[in-house]
């Protein structure tokens, strides 16, 4: 999604009104990627300065009912949104920053999606979080721990 066009057109295929809260809440997540409801609400309240808190948790969660939005909630942290949906990837969580990163799927030796029985439930979705440490906390624990 790039522009309001975009959006209007992605309300409209899912069958949403098309909405200045809802157009606000996917540039909010497009432009803010893994963001929490707190960046979302914020985000939004740069472009609609007297939105309220509930119109935007309504909207995140019309939006990803309707799959135009990724709801995500790694161990230990709040809920988090992304507009990349609709392909299996994964995400790699600093254990001390808390910053979270798109990962492809694995090629080659990959990690155990298919359950060796499911129990009688329909499976619509695995999730694999990878964790460690970024880059920058990386090099801060280097540093700290000579």
């Amino acid at each position: 999604m790039t522009t309001a066009i975009d959006a209007e057109e992605m309300l409209r295929g899912a069958s949403l009104r098309v909405t200045r809260p809802r157009l606000a809440v996917l540039g909010a997540v497009h432009s803010l990627p893994h963001a929490d409801t707190d960046s979302v609400i914020a985000a939004v309240r740069d472009e609609l300065q007297d939105v309220s808190h509930q119109t935007v948790y309504d909207s995140l969660r019309t939006l990803t009912d309707a799959g135009l939005l990724r709801r995500i909630q790694p161990a230990g942290s709040v809920a988090r949104y992304e507009t990349r949906v609709g392909d299996n990837h994964h995400h790699l969580v600093c254990r001390s920053c808390g910053t979270i990163v798109d990962i492809d799927c694995a090629v080659g030796e990959t990690v155990c999606l298919t359950p060796s029985s499911d129990h009688g439930y329909r499976i619509d979705e695995a999730e694999v979080v990878f964790w460690g440490l970024c880059p920058d906390c990386a090099a801060s624990s280097t540093v700290d721990a000579g």
